[in-house]
């Protein structure tokens, strides 16, 4: 048996006579059961190209739709290849159309921004009133 110092916050502190492995092993299962309990961020990832049409662009906005509806954030991102980096202002309108078309299921949290040969808008549900 130990002496074990429970919270040395308190005043006075507060100790108790206990196995000091069993104690430890106790505030192990408490960690991982508050760790499982904890909320998991799941991004999913939707592609469209500078010239997406309106067919595909409908498609994928029906999946965005469901990710959001599920509680899953949304990385929509424009990707250019080769001399298509011309047109970046048709792959802004693309995202801020498919944020607007969005908005009633999720709210922008980064606007589009170019990173490379990438424009990205990050999208997050909206939350569900019980």
């Amino acid at each position: 048996m130990d002496l074990v110092e429970i919270s040395p916050k308190a005043d006075p502190p507060v100790c108790r006579i206990t196995d000091y492995q069993k104690f430890l092993y106790q505030q192990k299962r408490k960690q991982k059961e508050l760790k499982s309990k904890a909320v998991k961020v799941i991004v999913k990832e939707i592609r469209f190209g500078p010239n997406t049409d309106d067919h595909d662009y409908n498609f994928k906005l029906k999946h965005a739709e469901k990710f959001l509806s599920e509680g899953a954030k949304v990385k929509a991102y424009v990707f250019f290849k080769g001399r298509s980096i011309l047109f970046k202002e048709k792959g802004e309108i693309l995202l801020l159309r498919f944020a607007q078309d969005l908005e009633e299921f999720g709210k922008v949290e980064q606007l589009p921004k170019l990173e490379g040969k990438r424009m990205i808008i990050f999208l997050s549900p909206k939350k569900v009133k019980k």
